[in-house]
């Protein structure tokens, strides 16, 4: 600041080099991977955790939804705080906390801890997911090569989600179910550390007030809608137990809209929701996330409680599906320039529902080639066709300033859809099959119900995405909207 004078010997201090790209794509990848890992990774574990911390059937489910609608409900918070306060600082802040609560969440000695620690990792989980594909987006250039990247963000993500339960089985074969998040541990350290050397610090919009209300809000209306989701499996949909929490739940997602059409700064702006691509992008994300995301659970279920299989052959067994997801992420971008996005998300979403029926065919002798690769396959390369052009149609709707915001709706849809769309699958299957203590045969009836209601689903939402979708392809670049 004193070197007008010309007198100054102060030493200059080199400017920081710019990052490579690709590892800045590297290390908002490996954060992405880390939280959508921890949707599913979960799930062969269950028994473990039941039998070593004396856990009810529905503190079991709590496991899962803990996580995902802590995730689901403080995503937009993560995403608006990254926009105002740094993409860099709020990476590091939710992945320091993810890291946190996976060590706590991995000692836990009581059911109750273990809980706890799931929603801290998805609050840690909400924070870090936002910042992953702006930090992306910012660092990439437009055109082909930022295509390119969200693609690779997608398939990451959903590969994520895929190899949940074959690393869950070998953690828990090989160690104990304690690693499925003690694992995080060490993976966190190492990518917290790369972020610290390698991420440069963005930021969109003005500083303004986070509206906490609003988190406060959506989060305790999707957590007490799932909880009389989860009721009507024991006590049926007309039970008091299960309407007054239903009833509660979409109150507060009530006082939810109201509280943010009457903010100054709220946390989602209702203009948003007016722009074409960004409300039906979204819409369609959470309609074909209901279904696609209760796939990796009921298959493992099928697997292990019907077919026989252990939590590793059961994870194994998903390895072509994994793969699948990963080369249908990959493959759409090089469809956009030719088909358009929207025909791109209708065509991944009618493989997804062709996967599905097949499933529903599903035997309680079944094969593995017929009963669960073949139709896996085709629902995950479907999942990943179409995620991929939903994601960009999203961002390209949107001014750069809401690009965090964004970017957290698109994962709020995702993961909302999918933990209510499981609570409801859950239902469909227990009442099918009289429970989980039912014999093979009950068990493959409910669970063929999933899916035949998962195909029924899919087809609605490629309806839905041929009409609302807005044809062509998406623009490369946001364009500017005052959505304040």
């Amino acid at each position: 600041m004193l070197e007008a004078s010309g007198t100054s010997t102060a030493p200059r201090i080199a400017p920081r080099r710019t990052p490579p790209t690709w590892l800045v794509v590297a290390i908002a990848c490996a954060g992405q991977f880390l939280v959508v890992l921890d949707v599913s990774v979960v799930n062969v574990a269950l028994p473990s955790m039941r039998t070593d911390l004396g856990l009810s059937a529905q503190g079991l489910q709590w496991v899962v939804n803990a996580y995902a609608i802590a995730f689901a409900g403080f995503m937009l918070l993560g995403g608006r705080a990254g926009d105002l306060y740094g993409r860099k600082r709020m990476f590091l802040v939710g992945l320091g906390l993810f890291t946190l609560a996976s060590l706590g969440g991995g000692l836990a000695q009581e059911g109750w801890q273990l809980l706890l620690a799931r929603a801290v990792q998805g609050l840690g989980a909400a924070v870090l997911a936002p910042s992953t594909l702006t930090l992306l987006t910012a660092a990439v250039p437009e055109g082909a090569a930022r295509a390119r990247a969200i693609a690779t963000w997608t398939a990451v993500g959903a590969g994520g989600g895929a190899a949940g339960g074959l690393v869950g089985g070998v953690l828990v074969d090989g160690l104990s179910w304690r690693w499925v998040l003690l694992i995080n541990v060490p993976v966190g350290a190492v990518v917290l550390a790369g972020a610290v050397l390698w991420l440069t610090e963005s930021r969109g919009g003005l500083r303004r007030r986070l509206d906490l209300p609003g988190a406060l809000l959506v989060t305790a209306g999707l957590a007490t809608l799932a909880y009389g989701i989860s009721q009507t499996e024991s006590e049926g949909w007309a039970a008091t137990a299960a309407l007054v929490p239903l009833a509660a739940g979409l109150a507060l997602l009530g006082f939810f809209l109201l509280v943010e059409a009457r903010t100054a700064s709220p946390l989602m702006p209702l203009g948003l929701l007016r722009l074409r691509s960004v409300a039906s992008a979204n819409v369609a994300m959470l309609v074909s996330g209901s279904s696609m995301f209760s796939m990796w659970f009921f298959m493992t279920l099928y697997a292990q409680n019907v077919l026989g299989y252990s939590p590793l052959e059961a994870g194994l067994a998903l390895v072509p599906s994994s793969l699948a997801v990963i080369l249908g992420s990959k493959a759409a971008p090089r469809f956009l320039p030719v088909l358009g996005a929207r025909n791109v998300a209708v065509l991944g979403t009618l493989v997804a529902a062709a996967g599905f029926g097949w499933q529903s065919t599903m035997t309680a002798d079944g094969g593995y080639l017929t009963a669960i690769m073949i139709p896996g396959v085709l629902m995950m390369l479907g999942a990943g066709l179409a995620a991929t052009p939903l994601a960009s149609l999203a961002i390209s709707g949107a001014a750069p300033g809401d690009a965090g915001l964004v970017s957290g709706l698109i994962n709020t849809s995702r993961t909302m859809g999918g933990s209510l769309g499981l609570a409801v699958m859950s239902t469909i299957a227990a009442s099918r099959a009289g429970g989980e203590d039912a014999d093979p045969v009950a068990l493959t009836d409910g669970y063929a119900l999933v899916f035949r209601t998962g195909a029924a689903v899919l087809l609605t939402a490629a309806v839905l995405m041929w009409a609302w979708l807005p044809p062509g392809r998406p623009t490369s670049e946001p364009k500017a909207h005052n959505t304040a």
